[in-house]
């Protein structure tokens, strides 16, 4: 019999704030994280446009032993960890005695590499790359310093999935538990923010240009939209099994009740209509849920052109003339990448709490697609029980999410 899979815990660094209560506040007024970066001007950047950020400082909080090994990303994805299991009460003797799975979505760790490949050039000696890098630069650095600072003992794994790998990690950690396999798993994903990660994208025109105002600049579903912003930190999810979750006497926030999945098997970067399409059907048959009862979509929407078009075609084609919100936080936070399928679940969770649905910001046009769906300008106040969230990534991976209020 499969069990049913609840969420105990939550924690974001974000550039929408460091604190649940600060994320909470700016989804509510609509307050956008994103800012002009000199630097980045400075580096021959088309795009100057970014996340706001600040690498936590963790002397006085890990050892330096600890601190060597973690890459920037990993800083943040610690600090949403901390709070995420401080918030689902699992303490160091319960994951002592306990196997506590860990999967994390991560697929960059460019700035580590970056700085090893130039030591190496420069002083022509390996040994003075230091005994940090080969753990910060691999792709899996997130969950291999996270697994040992935080001893977990569970399922130890990265999940490498462009912008759907936060996504991913939560649906594939569902199924985990759903199957009996794990009882408990922290889930999330994490971003880098430094330069090297992101200029590549920008070197491909894909960020937009609207330097002079840069809390404008992503806008998702508009018209007059011209390309991403860039954005990270991390995001974490405690998800369990209903009767561990109960045995413990863990705070049951929500219940993931369905995950959809596919691939798009077509262009490397163009997404298009069918993959998505199938990846909302699927998620929706495995919650079993009418589509009615969803009352809001965090939809996955960067603010390019052709994405954001083809995305709205297939909520409509799934949707029909059913019209609940829709809305994409990325108009606050940039694209999160790596991070955003996590990070949104947690946004999207706050807004069901608290009974409200964050604004989509900047959509001010709409055009010919995103006209069919309900988009809101502004903040709405509304409770709803259920949402549905997409994130699709490079290579046409797509991941969507159902979550819902725990009922018993």
């Amino acid at each position: 019999m499969e069990r049913r899979v609840v969420i105990t815990g939550m924690g974001i660094y974000s550039c929408l704030g460091k604190t649940m209560e600060e994320v909470r506040d700016s989804l509510y007024n609509g307050k956008s994280g994103i800012i002009f970066d000199p630097v980045r001007k400075e580096m021959g950047f088309r795009s100057a446009l970014t996340g706001n950020l600040e690498v936590p400082e963790l002397k006085g909080v890990l050892s330096r032993g600890q601190r060597v090994y973690l890459p920037e990303q990993a800083k943040y994805a610690y600090m949403a960890t901390a709070d995420a299991l401080k918030s689902a009460g699992l303490d160091a003797d319960y994951i002592e005695s306990h196997e506590v799975g860990l999967l994390y979505g991560n697929d960059s760790s460019a700035d580590a590499v970056v700085k090893a490949v130039d030591t190496m050039r420069e002083k022509k000696d390996t040994t003075l790359v230091g005994s940090g890098a080969i753990f910060q630069s691999m792709n899996s650095t997130v969950t291999m310093n996270l697994a040992c600072i935080f001893k977990l003992k569970g399922i130890n794994l990265t999940v490498s999935g462009a912008c759907a790998s936060g996504s991913h990690a939560i649906g594939l950690g569902s199924l985990l538990i759903k199957w009996g396999l794990q009882d408990c798993i922290v889930c999330g994903g994490a971003q880098e923010v430094n330069p090297y990660s992101v200029g590549s994208f920008d070197g491909i025109n894909a960020f937009s240009l609207r330097e002079n105002e840069p809390t404008k600049a992503s806008r998702p579903f508009d018209r007059d939209r011209d390309g991403l912003v860039p954005g990270g930190g991390a995001a974490t999810v405690i998800i369990e099994s209903y009767e561990s979750a109960v045995k413990r006497g863990a705070p049951i926030l929500a219940e993931v009740i369905g995950y959809g999945f596919s691939s798009n098997g077509d262009h490397i970067s163009v997404p298009n209509v069918d993959g998505p399409s199938r990846s909302l059907e699927m998620a929706i048959r495995e919650a079993g849920i009418d589509i009615r009862k969803i009352g809001y979509v965090n939809a996955h929407a960067t603010s390019t052109p052709v994405g954001d078009k083809n995305e709205a075609k297939a909520i409509y084609n799934v949707f029909k003339d059913y019209r609940p919100e829709v809305a994409s936080t990325k108009a606050m936070t940039g694209h999160e990448m790596w991070m955003a399928g996590a990070s949104e679940i947690v946004y999207s969770m706050l807004m069901m709490q608290n009974d409200f649905i964050a604004p989509n910001i900047n959509f001010e046009n709409p055009d010919e697609d995103s006209a069919k769906l309900n988009i809101p300008a502004q903040r709405v106040e509304k409770k709803f029980d259920t949402f549905l969230s997409n994130s699709f990534g490079f290579g046409g991976t797509n991941s969507t999410l159902v979550v819902t209020k725990f009922k018993e």
